[in-house]
């Protein structure tokens, strides 16, 4: 058994659309719910109005409710209908036509004239509701776009052309209250920006225009430090394909050229520090650079955790010469396993060690100057006032009390060569020996540097009877011994030694304590003030002053993995490290913590924008 249902619907010029469905079974329901067989979406049709079922040749139409409907003009609330003959329903403003196909018996239903309101082809929620009283969905739509364009177009417009001249030429400032042409605002200015709330057209010279790279270099001349040449620049990127080719040529057509200020970095991006450059943004050049500038000096790099060479430290790879020298630096990579040629002799691993007699001595001078059960590298090295290098070693402050320059005792006073001045130290010998009655021969060996257990409070002047009695040149025998080895000087420094056979003019080569080895990147210790010196650095394996004791790249993997995590090194606590934490473009002419000591001095309250950012070094470091 099938009933099959006939929807017909007039166009507009008239002719009928036919929309047909089949349902199976002995029963059909007719009313105004959806789920009914005969879906009739008229207010005057009961939810669930009749029920048809088929009996043999007969139909019985039957109402659910109360309410009746018409059979062949008539009302009833119930009839049995020949299906040969045929017959003709009326349930509100729809008539149903039966009739047979085969075996099948259709139902053809037309929408007819309302007779009333509620028989019109409307929903509840269009009756029962202001939607009759509102205007129509196109005039609503145009109404609210004519609104649209007026409050955030016109509006805005006026507002700024009736402002720019007077910004520009009496240079008068926009009172408190709301500004139309605020709306155009993507979000708040940073931290860096934010005195210039009121006044747009410092950034945004014109209307419809973007900023341009001369509005940013009226402030930022001086801070925004040299860029590479834009073509360069531009070469390095390479040529965008795709979509990126497509946006590139819109951005040209509006006179947006590729490369400004803006593209790097961004505003209105919230009211803290402005947001540090996206890696993104660094990696579209410095991956794969060396296929597109096969002239360039740099590694490539993408993201440090995956794709990044390995540092390289400028290291003095000669011996200075003269005081005034410059250092002759050559940045060198830590694979290479460099060697410093700094003027010193110093073993690490014979200061660190826990069981030798350098840490006896520290134990016996614990009470004095706060040694633990072995020196430490705090012991020594002291870190400079923002916590990123350390000032330079000095000797009077940091070695004088194991390492004693003292040559000769008066009463309970010693006296000592002056370390740093070759010329006093002969100077001083030579009137040593000059004196009358002829002076005590001086202890060069024990005196001169004292050994591990011994203490200077338990010297006496007993010591002197045990020195070498020099005889004629006792003054140039004594230079001799200073400066030679096992001498004062020799074992701590590279020693020039003399011109001539028998010559006295020993020099001592500078000594150069490197501050700052990683020049294109900055490093700061206030991250890393929970870790041990000797985690990152291997001085206690190192028996060579010459030694680089700085962390290679794998070293600094096992915790910062990257911008996207990705290390090679599965780590505990992995730090997300993206270019910006360690690089900044603008500082190759001084250190962040430079500029922020500027920044004190001429009392600024912010540090200038390309500084500011959040995940670079300098805003770290004011935080």
């Amino acid at each position: 058994m099938m009933f099959i249902v006939r929807q017909v619907a007039l166009k507009a010029d008239g002719s009928e659309i036919v929309r047909q469905t089949e349902v199976a079974g002995e029963e059909i329901f007719i009313g105004r719910n959806a789920s009914n067989g005969v879906h009739l979406p008229d207010l005057a049709v009961n939810p669930v109005h009749a029920k048809m079922v088929r009996r043999g040749g007969d139909l019985i139409v039957t109402a659910e409710s109360a309410q009746p409907f018409d059979v062949d003009g008539r009302s009833v609330e119930s009839t049995t209908i020949d299906i040969t003959r045929g017959a003709e329903l009326r349930f509100g403003g729809h008539i149903i036509a039966l009739g047979t196909e085969g075996d099948a018996i259709t139902l053809t239903v037309r929408r007819v004239e309302a007779v009333s309101d509620s028989a019109e082809d409307k929903d509840e929620a269009a009756i029962y509701s202001l939607k009759g009283l509102l205007p129509g969905k196109r005039m609503s739509a145009w109404g609210f776009a004519l609104l649209v364009l007026i409050a955030c177009l016109a509006w805005p417009i006026y507002t700024w052309s009736s402002y720019k001249d007077l910004a520009y030429k009496e240079k008068i400032s926009r009172p408190d209250g709301f500004h139309a042409d605020t709306m155009w605002s993507s979000g708040k200015l940073s931290l860096a920006h934010k005195t210039l709330k009121d006044d747009c057209q410092s950034c945004h010279v014109d209307a419809f225009v973007s900023v341009r790279d001369n509005a940013c270099m009226t402030c930022h001349q001086k801070d925004a430090g040299p860029h590479a040449p834009m073509a360069r620049q531009l070469d390095a990127r390479g040529d965008p394909t795709g979509f990126a080719a497509f946006t590139r040529f819109v951005a040209a057509s509006f006179n947006k050229p590729a490369g400004r200020c803006v593209e790097c970095h961004t505003e209105h991006e919230g009211a803290g520090a402005m947001e540090p450059t996206q890696q993104r943004f660094c990696a579209e050049c410095h991956d794969g650079m060396n296929t597109r500038l096969t002239d360039t000096k740099l590694g490539n790099a993408a993201d440090f955790g995956k794709a990044h060479p390995q540092f390289q430290a400028a290291v003095l790879v000669r011996p200075l010469v003269g005081d005034d020298a410059k250092a002759p630096r050559k940045r060198i990579s830590l694979d290479r396993k460099p060697k410093e040629n700094n003027g010193l002799k110093f073993p690490h691993d014979m200061h660190l060690s826990k069981t030798n007699g350098v840490a006896q001595m520290g134990r016996r001078l614990s009470a004095k100057y706060g040694f633990g059960d072995a020196l430490e590298c705090k012991d020594c090295h002291e870190a400079d006032k923002n916590n990123v290098g350390f000032v330079a070693v000095d000797m009077e402050k940091s070695c004088a009390m194991c390492h004693s320059l003292a040559f000769d005792k008066i009463g309970d006073t010693y006296r000592t060569l002056r370390h740093g001045q070759p010329e006093q130290v002969k100077a001083d010998l030579r009137a040593f020996y000059r004196s009358t009655p002829p002076a005590r021969p001086i202890n060069l060996g024990s005196l001169a540097r004292q050994r591990p257990g011994v203490v200077n409070s338990r010297r006496t002047a007993a010591d002197y009877a045990r020195a070498v009695n020099f005889r004629g040149g006792r003054a140039d025998q004594a230079i001799r011994q200073v400066f030679s080895r096992g001498g004062a000087c020799y074992d701590c420094h590279v020693v020039v030694p003399p011109s001539g056979s028998g010559g006295l003019d020993f020099r001592i080569a500078p000594v150069a304590q490197t501050s700052r080895y990683m020049q294109k990147g900055w490093f700061t210790h206030d991250a890393h003030d929970k870790e041990e010196c000797t985690s990152c650095h291997i001085a206690e394996k190192s028996s060579d002053a010459s030694d680089l004791l700085l962390p290679g790249i794998k070293d600094c993997r096992t915790c910062h993995v990257g911008e996207t995590g990705a290390s090679l090194i599965k780590v505990k606590k992995p730090v997300e490290s993206t270019c910006a934490m360690c690089h900044d473009y603008h500082a190759d002419k001084g250190a962040p913590w430079l500029l922020r000591e500027q920044d004190k001095k001429k009392k600024r309250p912010e540090i200038t924008a390309s500084m500011a950012h959040p995940g670079g070094t300098a805003a770290r470091l004011r935080r």
